[in-house]
């Protein structure tokens, strides 16, 4: 049993949530070996962004499968019929966190161009660590929607739940968010969801541990900076 406690909150069971709420990519040979090259401190920028795409398209494309199905039969070529299922929600709603989160909105828009997209732009102060918000624009019509929301990396899980307490603000219903991670950690679960427990993350990797300057351990680096390449060295 994998349990994290915070003074604030006390114990939190994580276990419990593993494949209910939290869905972590199976650890294959090929998934390490991606990881292992994004968070190389030698990869220039082109590596980051052409390695961390390869790990967005999976976790993109296992995210759309927890959306809400209905069986859907269409007629194939041959003749028969493939008995498939469709989404209940035909249009695709996503809100992304920038900078870093511009990361999974391009790929998502190569696999969904038809999604609809919001921005909820969130700054954390880099002394307290406390977010603040700074903008937002969401479409019109997002309450009562499913809504992928876009975030590659959650150390602290502080932005995180400002960003999902603005969907909520909006309409949207806490079961409804379905977070779209590349890297988390225990601390950041803990956080989120003994205040969210409703909410669904699929992330490819949970880290060690957060360091007492909120880095992962053993971590990515600052995914926006790395991806944008405004990091010496990038």
């Amino acid at each position: 049993m994998t349990t994290w406690t915070r003074p604030d909150i006390g114990p939190v069971d994580l276990d419990r949530y593993l494949g209910t709420a939290v869905f972590v990519l199976p650890a294959t040979p090929g998934l390490i070996a991606l990881h292992t090259q994004a968070r190389d401190a030698a990869a220039g920028q082109e590596q980051f962004v052409r390695i961390t795409g390869r790990i967005i398209r999976l976790l993109l494309e296992t995210a759309l499968s927890h959306l809400e199905h209905r069986p859907h039969a269409v007629p194939t070529p041959t003749g028969f019929v493939f008995e498939g299922v469709q989404a209940v929600q035909p249009q695709l709603y996503a809100v992304t966190i920038p900078r870093a989160g511009d990361a999974l909105e391009a790929g998502l828009r190569e696999i969904r161009p038809d999604t609809r997209f919001g921005k909820i732009l969130i700054q954390r102060d880099v002394v307290t660590k406390q977010p603040t918000l700074l903008y937002r624009k969401l479409p019109p019509d997002i309450a009562g929607r499913q809504v992928l929301l876009l975030d590659p990396t959650i150390a602290t899980g502080g932005t995180l739940l400002t960003a999902i307490n603005e969907l909520v603000a909006a309409g949207v219903e806490e079961s409804d968010i379905l977070v779209v991670n590349v890297l988390t950690c225990p601390e950041a679960l803990a956080t989120v969801l003994s205040r969210r427990p409703d909410i669904r993350i699929v992330t490819s990797h949970i880290d060690r541990t957060l360091t007492d300057q909120a880095f992962m351990q053993p971590g990515i680096g600052d995914f926006g900076d790395r991806y944008h390449g405004t990091v010496a060295g990038a």
